[in-house]
């Protein structure tokens, strides 16, 4: 049974034993993120934790908990998901994209629970007054200073919305999009939306603009945690968040309609921050902010957002992510939309046997690639294509592997790869968009990336002397050294 709401999926995770109650006050101005941070670094990645007491920056005590690191292990999000291995949902997503009308009336009969299931995909509207309007606020009602918002890091500019769903319209055709940007508190009623030049909202947010035309914004907190996922994936053109959200639920997500704007959020969430951006507004500072490459990006100019209302459950709970110095809880949101996304990205590049970004490399910084190699330069043709593919446009390097290499094991991935290359020949240079939140880029958002072929090279490609094979023991010596391994009286992990 899908997980409705945040509520459910904390009581689930109890229930796992993966959820800590802090009992004790704990301010949110960065003494949260200390705890938050001890715990993602810790072996495993540390349990989920609720603050039951948080404290405001203003030192008055919020009655709405905290909670922090909850996808922050294999194990929790694979609760969040509902599956016991993240890769049974890449299989799904494999059987959808492969779907063919076979020949035959039993054939086709057989394939009617399948074409059911789809219909349970779609978000589904309306069904009375949502939890997420128990409560709601207007005007000299809003005050952002009385919600336990978490100032994360020294420097940043002020406290940060970290974990939302920002919800957004195409205005020409009408389609939604959910992604998840970080949010700035400025003001008891204003907020600084930083969405990056690729994503999407930021592209509603300029066509709007182009037309003067003032823009709603809708950001939620919590709701089911599928559509929380949901909003960090890198979705295809067209595809609504809230439908794949309903395909990783296998049940649909319940939406309601905003009280200022026709903008429709999840019935279940925690917390809505209802507003409006002009165009004729000035752009406001955003920043200095403590990011997911382990440094600050920069303050710069972005959209100022006018609350219009705030609405919330009784008793909201806040959700909330860190995001810093790697490893922590956003590396397992982008290991999942890893294993979900690899059947799509075979149905452009089928020589990919798998694909790892490892934490250090915090996403763009570094993917590591199989591939079954059938023809002299494959390895350049994936990192080309790869370089073509939404998001993954933004990768720095890309590092082409031999199928028979496990990919997510980055130490053996460069053990291989450092050893295949002549550093001249097997590596290229190209040019593109580079992540805004790259600093090391010659341009802002435009920069260099590398690419290795760390495969096996063949005589096509230049080498014209015998590959030597990897060390291996014997079968026979390795089944004789286990008979006698308890005689020897060495004991090691």
């Amino acid at each position: 049974m899908a997980l409705d709401n945040l509520r459910d999926f904390l009581e689930a995770l109890e229930t796992a034993g993966e959820l800590v109650r802090v009992r004790r006050p704990v301010s949110v101005d960065r003494e949260i993120t200390e705890v938050a941070d001890r715990c993602m670094k810790s072996p495993g990645g540390g349990p989920a934790l609720l603050f039951e007491q948080p404290v405001l920056t203003s030192g008055a005590p919020s009655p709405h908990p905290v909670a922090v690191n909850l996808f922050g292990s294999e194990k929790r999000m694979c609760l969040a998901l509902g599956v016991s291995r993240l890769d049974e949902i890449g299989d799904r997503v494999s059987e959808l994209v492969n779907l063919k009308v076979p020949d035959g009336l039993l054939g086709k009969l057989a394939m009617l629970p399948k074409l059911a299931e789809l219909t349970k995909f779609p978000p589904r509207s309306g069904g009375g007054r949502p939890a997420c309007q128990d409560v709601v606020l207007r005007g000299s009602d809003i005050d952002m200073g009385r919600l336990p918002v978490p100032i994360c890091w020294p420097q940043d500019g002020g406290p940060y919305l970290t974990l939302p769903q920002v919800v957004t319209r195409d205005p020409g055709t009408g389609a939604r999009n959910v992604g998840m940007y970080r949010v700035q508190v400025i003001g008891r009623d204003a907020l600084a939306m930083h969405w990056q030049r690729h994503k999407v909202g930021a592209a509603h947010w300029r066509e709007m603009a182009a037309r003067s035309e003032t823009m709603p914004v809708a950001i939620v907190l919590g709701g089911d945690p599928a559509s929380i996922y949901s909003a960090s994936a890198p979705l295809p053109p067209g595809i609504d968040e809230y439908l794949f959200a309903g395909f990783l639920r296998r049940e649909p997500v319940r939406l309601s309609p905003c009280v200022t704007s026709d903008l429709e959020v999840p019935s279940e969430a925690e917390l809505v921050i209802e507003g409006m951006i002009d165009p004729r507004e000035p752009l406001v500072m955003e920043g200095p902010f403590g990011d997911h490459t382990g440094f600050y990006s920069l303050a710069d100019l972005y959209p100022r957002v006018q609350i219009t209302a705030v609405t919330h459950r009784k008793d909201p709970i806040w959700p909330h992510t860190i995001v810093g110095r790697p490893p922590m809880e956003d590396f397992w949101l982008g290991h999942a939309t890893e294993r979900i996304f690899l059947p799509l990205l075979k149905l452009t590049l089928p020589e990919v046997v798998d694909m790892h970004m490892p934490a250090e490399g915090i996403f763009h910084n570094l993917v590591f690639v199989s591939i079954d190699k059938q023809f002299p330069g494959q390895a350049y043709k994936v990192m080309n294509g790869l370089w073509g593919q939404g998001l993954m446009s933004l990768a720095k390097v890309i590092v082409v592997v031999d199928k028979d290499v496990n990919v997510r094991d980055p130490k053996e991935a460069w053990w291989v790869a450092l050893n295949h290359i002549d550093p001249e020949r097997d590596v290229r240079f190209s040019m593109g968009p580079i992540d805004v939140l790259d600093h090391a880029s010659r341009e802002f958002t435009y920069g260099s990336k590398m690419g290795i072929d760390g495969t096996r090279k063949w005589k096509e490609e230049g080498f014209h002397r015998e590959w030597p094979d990897p060390i291996v023991m014997d079968a026979s010596t390795k089944a004789k050294v286990d008979a006698m391994w308890r005689e020897l009286g060495i004991s090691i992990p």
